[in-house]
């Protein structure tokens, strides 16, 4: 549940903090001191739309939080699925927006996304509103709602996997089955590029290596003149002798003199070893300009020639010889598939087959399972709406089969209601109204009860359009609804108010020359005060006391 509320530069709010406790709270004042704030902040964390208009005048960003405790062992799970630690049952979520229209989210004080903050709030909190009427009107949302209703949940995944695994064959059937034409086209062009690039034979490596040879030849004059010089500095020419030659003078001599200094010995050992290496590096030179018996010039336009081949292919299929060629697998795969795309056909559809009888069987069992579900819902949801003062309301839960599978199943699922004796059952969408959808709406939810699994339910203003006996039923609902979840109510009725277990005030006032929106716990008799005001009236006379003392005494002997 919502363990506390803060809410910072939002319209009129510039800090506002609400501690709620369990049990059913409400919140009342006067037109637009702010309560519509409330639900605007709570939409907010719930991942909706950031609207920069919605920033206090004057400040460059705003700020939603909320601490939630209790959690249920499911939610703790998915928050630990999802990175989270929730000590002892609890969780912060926090949503910023800025006056750039940038807006940003934490949980427990770590950045998220959007989508992320979505997931987690909408499994601890349900906004009940306007909107809410308006995806009621939606038949696409009653199958949802039949679903939870029955409990569904298990076999939904099931059925959820197979639908997947059916749309994914059929799209693979209907890619291969693409017309003739289209395959003949495709046929041709892969066969012309295998044969472009198998008429070059390839091989990897093959570029880096010409390009070597190329610079090597290119610059074979300056490296036979650095040779040259290399070899006439070791091995010595005409006008002088080379290192070698004098090393190997030198090595002689000292040997000379190893009887009388046998020190000159290792010294006479060293010069030996510098004359070999000299000699071993003067071949090793004399090799580096070796580009075998073919005329440099002709083998330069060789491979000039075949780096052109390998260009004009780079420009086609790939930045390299290896993209080339794995361009070349890949099109002989595809062509591969062309070729056998009747064989592929049969066997995709072989397998579309199976898994069609195996989804159809799990939705005959979920559709079993929706219309033993449906029975219970007709009755439980005629009953409540009987007691909200629509005892001639006939509700019913229409479920036909749909001519292919869809993502929740081969049933339509559409809810109907006659709001008068005598006349037909039809979609809501034809015959509620405001009013009518708020109480279907309520008695939906109250029939659900955990069902839902949802911690704290918000209702925005649910008395719009009702009369004050009815109001009072319906705070009788929402008061049983609070038995197993948190229920938070913003209305504009006496007969609900003074049901509630927790009563907090919203109220503003100018502050420094700028309007604030305020919230306050109301004590006992200020409770009685704010009841007997909304009860009417510009001055509170003692008959409006005595009637609001008399509204929240009452629920003690209804429950």
């Amino acid at each position: 549940m919502i363990q506390g509320l803060h809410i910072e530069n939002i319209a009129v709010v510039k800090s506002l903090d609400i501690d709620f406790s369990g049990g059913f709270s409400v919140l009342t004042g006067e037109t637009g001191a702010g309560k519509s704030i409330i639900i605007d902040s709570l939409n907010l964390l719930g991942g909706g739309r950031a609207d920069r208009e919605l920033i206090r005048r004057g400040e460059t960003s705003a700020i939603v939080e909320a601490v939630f405790c209790d959690l249920r062992n499911d939610v703790i799970a998915l928050l630990s699925e999802l990175g989270f630690e929730a000590d002892d049952g609890e969780v912060s979520l926090m949503r910023r927006i800025e006056a750039d229209g940038k807006s940003s989210a934490k949980v427990n004080g770590r950045s998220v996304t959007l989508a992320t903050l979505r997931e987690i709030a909408s499994a601890i909190f349900n906004i009940h509103g306007q909107n809410d009427n308006q995806q009621m009107m939606n038949a696409k949302n009653h199958v949802r709602i039949l679903d939870k209703f029955a409990k569904n949940g298990d076999i939904l995944a099931e059925y959820g996997l197979l639908y997947k695994e059916i749309l994914h064959l059929r799209m693979q059937i209907e890619s291969i089955s693409s017309d003739t034409m289209e395959k003949n086209r495709l046929r041709e062009m892969l066969s012309f590029q295998i044969e472009d690039i198998d008429s070059a034979s390839l091989r990897e490596g093959e570029e880096e290596k010409l390009l070597e040879e190329e610079k090597k030849l290119l610059s074979l004059e300056r490296v036979n003149k650095c040779i040259s010089l290399v070899k006439r500095a070791i091995n010595g020419s005409e006008k002088g002798a080379g290192a070698s030659y004098m090393c190997d003078r030198a090595a002689n001599a000292l040997s000379q003199i190893s009887d009388a200094f046998p020190e000159a010995s290792e010294l006479y050992e060293r010069l030996s070893s510098i004359k070999y290496e000299l000699d071993d590096i003067a071949e090793s030179a004399e090799a580096l300009s070796d580009v075998g018996d073919e005329d440099p010039t002709k083998r330069l336009d060789k491979i000039g020639s075949r780096l052109e081949v390998i260009g004009k292919l780079k420009r086609k299929y790939g930045q390299s010889v290896e993209d080339i060629l794995a361009f070349r697998a890949d099109a002989a795969r595809r062509l591969d598939e062309i070729d056998n795309s009747d064989v592929l056909i049969e066997e995709l559809t072989k397998k579309l087959k199976d898994k069609e009888v195996e989804a159809r069987r799990v939705a005959a069992e979920l559709s079993s399972r929706r219309k033993n579900a449906a029975g219970h819902l007709n009755k439980e949801v005629t009953e409540s709406l009987s007691f909200l003062d629509m005892p001639k309301v006939r509700f019913e839960v229409a479920i036909d089969e749909s001519d292919d599978f869809t993502a929740s199943g081969l049933d339509r699922v559409e809810f109907l209601i006659a709001t008068n004796a005598g006349e037909p059952l039809m979609p809501m969408i034809k015959i509620a109204s405001g009013g009518e959808l708020s109480r279907i709406m309520l008695s939906l939810r109250s029939v659900m009860g955990d069902s839902d699994g949802m911690q704290t339910v918000i209702f925005d203003e649910i008395d719009t359009g009702i009369s004050g006996k009815t109001s009072r039923k319906v705070g009788i609902k929402l008061r049983s609804i609070s038995r197993s979840a948190q229920v938070i109510c913003v209305t504009h009725s006496a007969q609900i108010a003074s049901l509630a277990d927790t009563h907090f005030f919203i109220s503003k006032a100018e502050r420094d020359g700028r309007v604030e929106t305020s919230v306050k716990l109301l004590s006992p008799d200020e409770r009685v005060e704010e009841i007997a005001r909304i009860l009417g009236g510009i001055n509170i006379t003692e008959a409006q006391r005595t009637a609001a003392r008399e509204m929240i005494e009452e629920e003690t002997e209804e429950f």
